[in-house]
């Protein structure tokens, strides 16, 4: 955070997009605490205003237990599906159980369907 380089990773949150009556929120890249805040920020922003929020997890390539934390948080807040996850989410929320608390889906597409 003393440099220019060291600024929040541009991308890290990608376009948000409505779908039926809730809101899509794209992410990628590695999430961890040092770089979940843009994401913390789209998702309760979105869950304020919408009863669904579909977090597209399709590019995530790594999310750390604060990652988790945020998920089950939001899970309170609102309907909160998490769409397309790769491997190693798939095994994060298998290994913590999280697989049983959250509503996660195979497509984008799956997770704004009724």
């Amino acid at each position: 955070m003393s440099g220019a380089g060291d600024e929040f990773q541009p991308g890290v949150v990608g376009d948000g997009y409505p779908a039926g009556t809730g809101w899509v929120v794209a992410a990628r890249g590695e999430l961890d605490q040092d770089t979940l805040a843009p994401l913390e920020e789209a998702l309760t922003s979105a869950a304020d205003r919408y009863p669904l929020v579909v977090l597209d997890a399709g590019a995530i390539t790594f999310g750390d237990s604060s990652f988790l934390n945020l998920l089950l948080r939001l899970h309170h807040l609102t309907t909160l599906r998490i769409a397309a996850p790769g491997e190693q989410l798939r095994r994060l929320f298998a290994v913590t159980g999280a697989d049983t608390v959250l509503s996660v889906r195979a497509s984008v597409e799956d997770a704004t369907g009724a």
